[in-house]
């Protein structure tokens, strides 16, 4: 208990340091600064000096930030570079905003499914944080995280049944190839992606050897895959780390189901364990807290090291700051 209330302190303490820089007139920030579809794949590629990253699952939602909310994206990287998964959904006027659920009542003021409203009737709704409090956030377009991100970070645009084609024109209408990932579950939906547009990287799901037989099957180029091998850290995944890494693609765990609960359970352990078994990558729930566990595994001379950066951004260039 006692670690844990000096991690919260920490925390808070990090956090007082941000407001103190919101009096200046600007809030500092950690960036991945990517910059052509050629680094994004130098980022992800696998090397043996490795670095961990961080994944934050739907933003990394916290008290007053909610899920799938650019606000929330900001928050954490205030704390340490990280890359988001985010849910890019339909409304009955095929305008695609951030959202998880296919119905609005779990995180937001509204209530039924996004699919039954139009953006224009959805404009007014605000974003529910992880304890059910309203926020002063509405909805956000996947138009306006695809411009926020560039020179921030990298999106990893999940698959919630937005035509590949529609993703596709709103990823050239705003020429973010260099900074967003798609999540593809096969082999045949990234060969779909990928004759769409050659640009196009993946996160994708690659659980076993006969998966990775399945994408070499289907043509798609090994430097443009970033591999998400599941939500637990077993034995078994040494075998396909190695295979994954000897094809140089790093592979990813998403702690979000099981390993944040060992953390809060008092593991903290949990995420170094997760890099030291192999996997470079850790998405979680819980951004922050995972970025302190690791920061002494971080390797300087890493691939990922040479895209980090900071930068001071004036508040006024920050819409997002209630």
């Amino acid at each position: 208990m006692k670690k844990f209330r000096s991690i919260v302190l920490l925390l808070s303490l990090c956090g007082l340091f941000s407001f103190q820089n919101e009096a200046k007139g600007q809030l500092t920030i950690h960036t991945i600064n990517v910059k052509t579809p050629e680094e994004l794949i130098d980022f992800f590629k696998f090397t043996p000096l490795r670095s961990p990253l961080i994944s934050a699952h739907r933003g990394g939602a916290r008290i007053g930030y909610p899920e799938n909310c650019i606000a929330t994206f900001e928050n954490t990287l205030i704390y340490t570079p990280s890359i988001f998964e985010v849910d890019p959904r339909l409304t009955k006027d095929s305008v695609v905003v951030l959202l998880h659920d296919e119905t609005l009542d779990r995180t937001t003021t509204g209530k039924g499914k996004l699919s039954d409203y139009t953006w224009e009737e959805l404009k007014d709704i605000k974003l529910k944080d992880v304890n059910g409090h309203v926020t002063p956030y509405g909805l956000p377009l996947l138009d306006e995280a695809l411009e926020w991100c560039k020179g921030k970070t990298i999106l990893v645009l999940d698959d919630k049944g937005v035509p590949y084609p529609m993703v596709c024109n709103l990823v050239r209408k705003h020429n973010a190839f260099s900074n967003i990932l798609m999540t593809v579950r096969n082999a045949k939906i990234a060969r779909q992606f990928y004759d769409l547009d050659k640009r196009f990287a993946f996160e994708a799901y690659v659980f076993d050897l006969e998966d990775v037989a399945e994408y070499e099957a289907e043509g798609i180029p090994w430097p443009h895959v970033m591999a998400y091998i599941g939500s637990e850290d077993v034995p078994g995944n040494k075998t396909l780390i190695n295979a994954l890494n000897k094809r140089g693609v790093k592979a990813m765990i998403s702690g979000a189901p099981s390993l944040d609960k060992a953390f809060l359970n008092g593991n903290r352990n949990v995420f170094p364990d997760i890099f030291n078994h192999g996997s470079d990558i850790i998405e979680t729930n819980l951004p922050v807290q995972a970025a302190e566990q690791i920061s002494g595994l971080i390797n300087p001379k890493g691939n990922v090291c040479k895209y980090f950066g900071k930068a001071e951004i004036p508040l006024s260039q920050i819409k997002y700051i209630p």
